[in-house]
């Protein structure tokens, strides 16, 4: 395999079913190329996660790559237009699961770095790259037990690229500076069951809930701020009642979801809740779960470099972003202070015939090479 050919790499590792957890000797992989271009390799295992974590050179400023080699599920196999394993080539597109989202930015991550040694042996600062096979599932045991560990360490990061597929029509047109945080709530009101023909004799928790949730729902919880949108509020399930058309439920569960900017904290839209569901005089109980508190990058020198470097490769002026989902970012913004997301385009993500445009692999990469470049120049 060529030094440069991002294509072969991808294509090697999209041949891996590594379904989360599963890693599938993807990193093996990297870890035999990273190697040979003079990194130091260690794998970490947390439960049944596998990750792992190269870096070469020991200098100061530390920039990272970092990305995931799990892949969610096919879904149904006779939907594809090829086994999603076997990797694909057909109308100028690579057809896989985890083309897109995001075994091509892994490989476009290491042949970048390859490439940059080999041209600049002598290059500034050090390069890293956290890899994990926990992104798609709980992540529990990935990219944040591998923050921990190298806190513990005292392993300072300066600089971080996540792979995740953030542009949208044309590679390049947005860089993701942060994410909104993630807040779940499952709310359970509490009635009495009975007879629907004798209403007086009970309390139906749907009917109790009704005026509470029209209140949440066209509640104006922030005005977001430069960076972020709005905090919004989305029922996601609602369960009542035992399947007879005649008894009147005795609870009612809702679940639901926030999803927040840096105007809001978690605390205070859990105060908020309260306060509506108290106000409607609810008897009822709340469970909560955080997925991820909201990270932010301000414009600073890592946003910066990544621009310029997508405009001088691709002519495009890529957008700062924070719409989206979370991702492990929230994990590496705990000690790193500039963390962004850059990778391919979006639209095919999570679904049948998975895909990238192969016009799109070598700029990608060239765009990663370049940023190095930007950001750790020759030692004088």
């Amino acid at each position: 395999m060529a030094a440069g050919d991002v294509l072969q790499l991808t294509r090697d590792l999209i041949a891996r079913p590594s379904v989360t957890p599963l890693d599938e000797g993807c990193q093996q992989l990297l870890a035999q190329r990273l190697e040979a271009a003079g990194f130091i390799c260690e794998t970490l295992v947390y439960g049944d996660v596998t990750n792992l974590w190269a870096r070469r050179g020991t200098a100061t400023p530390l920039l990272v790559f970092a990305g995931h080699t799990d892949v969610v599920p096919t879904g149904p196999l006779e939907r594809w237009g090829s086994d999603p394993f076997i990797p694909t080539e057909r109308d100028g597109k690579l057809y896989g699961r985890g083309a897109a989202d995001m075994k091509t930015s892994i490989a476009a991550f290491v042949v970048a770095a390859e490439e940059f040694i080999a041209n600049r042996p002598n290059h500034d600062g050090s390069i890293g790259l956290l890899i994990t096979s926990d992104e798609e599932g709980p992540s529990v045991n990935g990219t944040v037990k591998v923050c921990q560990e190298l806190q513990q360490r005292d392993v300072a990061m300066d600089y971080c690229i996540v792979g995740e597929p953030t542009s949208v029509e044309h590679l390049g047109d947005t860089l993701k500076n942060g994410r909104r945080g993630s807040l779940s709530g499952r709310l359970t009101v509490k009635g009495k069951q009975g007879h629907v023909a004798y209403p007086q004799l009970a309390r139906n928790p749907i009917h109790l809930l009704a005026p509470a949730l029209v209140e949440l729902t066209t509640q104006h919880w922030d005005d977001g701020n430069e960076y972020f949108p709005p905090t919004t509020f989305q029922v996601s399930n609602l369960h009542a009642g035992t399947g007879a058309s005649n008894v009147v439920p005795g609870t009612a569960v809702l679940d639901f979801n926030f999803r927040f900017s840096t105007a809001s904290t978690p605390g205070n839209l859990q105060e908020r809740v309260d306060t509506i569901l108290n106000t409607h005089g609810l008897d009822y109980d709340v469970e909560w779960i955080l997925g991820g508190e909201p990270f932010l990058t301000p414009k600073g020198e890592l946003s910066t470099a990544m621009t310029a470097a997508i405009a001088a490769e691709t002519g495009v002026a890529a957008q700062l972003s924070t719409t989206g989902g979370t991702s492990d970012g929230r994990f590496i913004a705990r000690i790193c202070p500039q963390v962004v997301e850059f990778g391919p385009i979006n639209a095919s993500i999570h679904q049948i015939n998975e895909h990238v445009r192969l016009d799109t692999l070598e700029p990608l990469k060239n765009i990663y090479r370049r940023t190095l470049e930007l950001l750790l120049p020759l030692r004088t």
